[in-house]
C-alpha cells in the first residue's frame, strides 16, 4: 500500500517509510509463470529434443536453469486459449501413439508429443507447482474429472490407473485448476454468456471438489471491472453446497482470474498504462466483497483472492498471436513491468497469484536460441522482484510530481494517479527492507528525501539504460542490472527512466 501527493516539479520529493508499518503477506505466488502450447514456447521454449543444449527428456537445461534462478513457484499450463480445444488424453500415454489435432487458437497443428506427464516432470525438474487450466470449450465434465484423478487420485480407478500403466505411481497431486480460460472471449472456441459460464462453472466447481476436495479452483474472470466479473463472482462465491456436506467452512471458489496486457507507442503512456491492472485489482476486490454480501456468506469462510494469471506488455498488432508473438521489450517496457509488480505488492492482501504471460519466446522476459539465452529487458525488474520483494508489503508515502498527459487506456486519468515515481516496499523474513522505485520519467532525475531509511549501508540495484527505446539482442545486452551501495545520508537520486532498488538491514 502507498498513499501519493501529488506535488509540483519544484518541490523536492520524498518517500516516507517505516519498516514496522507491515501491511499483508505477500504470496509468492504472484511471481508465477505461464507455458502455453502457442509459438515457441513450449517446442523450441522448454522443450527441444535433440538440441545439445537439452537433458535426456528433451527439457533445454539453460531454460530450467534460468526458472531456477527466477525462483517461480507455480507455472500455469496449458494455456490460454489453446486449452479450449485441448484434450488431455491426447496427450498422456506412448508418443508414438498421440494423435496429431488441428490446433484452433493460434491456427497450427498440435503434436502432442508433450503432454501431461512431461509437463509434471519439467515441473520436478524446475522446482516449481503445477497449475491446471480445464478445457470449457469443446471439454466435458467427465474429461475433466478423469484429469483431475489421473493427476491427484491414488485409489484403484481407471485414470488413477491409466497414470499407473503411464509410468507414474504416485499421484502428482496438483492443487490449482482454473475453470476454462477467457470463456467471455469473442475468440474463444465454443465463447460463452456470463449466465451460461456461470452455471457450468458451478456444476464442475462442485463435482471438482467432491472428487478431491483439497483443491485450489479458480473461477474465470474477465478484467475484474466487467459485468461478466461481477455475474460470474455473485453466482459462484457461495458456501453451503449441496453435496459437500453442507459444510459451512468452505468456499466453493477460491481464486478469481483476471487478465490484463498493456502497450502503447508512446513512452508515458506506455510506463504508466499498468495502473490500470492495480485499479481493476481493487475493482475485483470490491466485487468479492460484493458478492459475500449478497451471499450472506458467512465471515468464517476464506475470501476468495485473485489470480492474475496473464499480465504483461503485449501489442498483439507489433506481435501477432498466430505469428509467435515474439514481442522485442524496450526499457520502457521493463519500466511497465515494474509498475505491474509494484501493483502486485501494494494490493498485496487481495492477491493470491499472477503469471506473467508467457514465460519462454512468447511475449516472454526469456528467448531461446539455438545456442541459448536472451534475457529481455523485462527480465531485469521481473528477476530483482522474485528475488528481493517477498515477506511483507510495507506502508508508503510518496511525495512526487504526476504525469498529466493522455493514458492507456484513458480511463486511468481520473480514476487512479499516475506519479512519475512508482514505488513499493517490502520486509523480508531476514529483516531487510526492500524499496522499489521506477522514475517513469523522459527527462529528469529526481533528488528524493528517503525518511526512514537507517542504515549505513544500502545496497543499490538499477535497471536503465541510454534511452527508453534500447532493447536486448543476443549480440549485445543494453540493459541489465548496476549494482552499487549508498551510504543512507542525504538525498538519493533516482535516474531518469530507470528502476532503482535500495535494500538494508532494518534496525
Amino acid at each position: 500500500m502507498a498513499s501519493f501527493t501529488r506535488i509540483e516539479e519544484s518541490e523536492n520529493a520524498s518517500i516516507t517509510i517505516n519498516p514496522s508499518h507491515k501491511i499483508a503477506k505477500v504470496d509468492d505466488n504472484i511471481y508465477g509463470g505461464f507455458t502455453e502450447h502457442m509459438g515457441r514456447c513450449i517446442y523450441g521454449g522448454i522443450y527441444e529434443p535433440g538440441n545439445s543444449l537439452s537433458d535426456e527428456n528433451g527439457f533445454r537445461k539453460d531454460v530450467i536453469e534460468a526458472f531456477k534462478d527466477l525462483n517461480v513457484p507455480v507455472v500455469r499450463y496449458p494455456g490460454g486459449n489453446f486449452v479450449a480445444t485441448y484434450h488431455w488424453l491426447d496427450g498422456v500415454g506412448p508418443r508414438d501413439q498421440r494423435p496429431s489435432r488441428p490446433e484452433l487458437a493460434w491456427i497450427g497443428t498440435e503434436s502432442n508429443e508433450f503432454g501431461t506427464d512431461e509437463f509434471m516432470k519439467w515441473c520436478e525438474v524446475v522446482g516449481t507447482e503445477p497449475y491446471l487450466c480445464l478445457n470449457f470449450g469443446t471439454g466435458t465434465l467427465d474429461e475433466a474429472l478423469g484429469w483431475l484423478e489421473y493427476c491427484n487420485s491414488d485409489r484403484d480407478t481407471y485414470y488413477a490407473n491409466l497414470r499407473r500403466k503411464n509410468g507414474r505411481e504416485k499421484p502428482y497431486n496438483v492443487k490449482y485448476w482454473a475453470l476454462g480460460n477467457e470463456c467471455w472471449g469473442p475468440w474463444q472456441v465454443a465463447q460463452m454468456t456470463k449466465e451460461d459460464y456461470a452455471k457450468q462453472a458451478y456444476q464442475w466447481a462442485k463435482a471438482l471438489k467432491l472428487l478431491d476436495p483439497s483443491i485450489v479452483l479458480i473461477l474465470c474472470g474477465e478484467t475484474g471491472y466487467s459485468s461478466w466479473d461481477y455475474y460470474v463472482l455473485n453466482q459462484c462465491v457461495t458456501w453451503n453446497v449441496h453435496g459437500l456436506g453442507g459444510d459451512r467452512t468452505k468456499s466453493l471458489i477460491d481464486m478469481h482470474s483476471i487478465h490484463i496486457y498493456t502497450a502503447d507507442n508512446e513512452h508515458l503512456p506506455n510506463a504508466t498504462a499498468p495502473r490500470a491492472a492495480e485499479r481493476a485489482i481493487q475493482m475485483t476486490s470490491a466485487l468479492i466483497d460484493l458478492a459475500r454480501i449478497e451471499n450472506k456468506v458467512p465471515e468464517t469462510v476464506p475470501r476468495p483472492t485473485i489470480c492474475f494469471d496473464e499480465w504483461n506488455v503485449w501489442d498483439p498488432v507489433r506481435a501477432p498471436g498466430e505469428q509467435g508473438a515474439e514481442e522485442k521489450y524496450t526499457l520502457s517496457d521493463a519500466l511497465a513491468v515494474t509498475v505491474f509488480l509494484n501493483g502486485f505488492i501494494r494490493q498485496a492482501k487481495d492477491m493470491g497469484m499472477a503469471n506473467i504471460a508467457q514465460s519462454v519466446n512468447v511475449i516472454s522476459p526469456l528467448m531461446t536460441t539455438k545456442d541459448g539465452l536472451i534475457k529481455q529487458t523485462i527480465w531485469w525488474p521481473l528477476w530483482l522482484f522474485s528475488k528481493y520483494m517477498r515477506g511483507h508489503t510495507v506502508a508508503l508515502n510518496v511525495r512526487a510530481p504526476e504525469y498529466l498527459g493522455r493514458t492507456n487506456p484513458n480511463w486511468v486519468r481520473g480514476t487512479i494517479e499516475t506519479p512519475f515515481l512508482d514505488c513499493s516496499a517490502t520486509i523480508g523474513e531476514d529483516g531487510y527492507v526492500n524499496l522499489a522505485v521506477a522514475n517513469v520519467s523522459e527527462e529528469k532525475d529526481f533528488e528524493v528525501d528517503l525518511t526512514g531509511v537507517k542504515a549505513d549501508k544500502v545496497e543499490v540495484f538499477t535497471v536503465g539504460g541510454d534511452s527508453v527505446d534500447v532493447v536486448n539482442t543476443a549480440g549485445e545486452q543494453k540493459v541489465g542490472i548496476k549494482e552499487s551501495t549508498w551510504d543512507g545520508k542525504g538525498r538519493f537520486t533516482f535516474g531518469k527512466h530507470s528502476f532503482t532498488l535500495l535494500r538494508w538491514k532494518s534496525v
